[in-house]
């Protein structure tokens, strides 16, 4: 009987360990993104090789906007095409 209480204490022991361990790591994560998004100042790259808005196809620019105009029912808009 001895053994068992030993052994769920070290049980208990353990998982409070890798709770807390956890707990740590998804707070250190979110601290790093938050002073980095504060920080940091986000640079736009452009799209290597992509079509921008002032492309030299302006009927499949048009295509494309109508497209997605009626899938998304007026709400969607063509930022960027891109050339994958």
């Amino acid at each position: 009987m001895e053994n068992l209480n030993e052994a769920l204490g070290l049980l208990a022991v353990g998982m409070m360990m890798v709770f807390f361990i956890l707990f740590l790591v998804v707070v250190v994560g979110n601290v790093v993104i938050t002073l980095t998004n504060r920080f940091v100042p986000a640079s736009e790259k452009p799209g290597k090789g992509g079509a921008g808005m002032n492309s030299s196809h302006p009927k499949k620019l048009a295509v494309i906007a109508a497209v997605v105009d009626v899938i998304t029912q007026g709400k969607g808009r063509v930022d960027s095409i891109q050339k994958k």
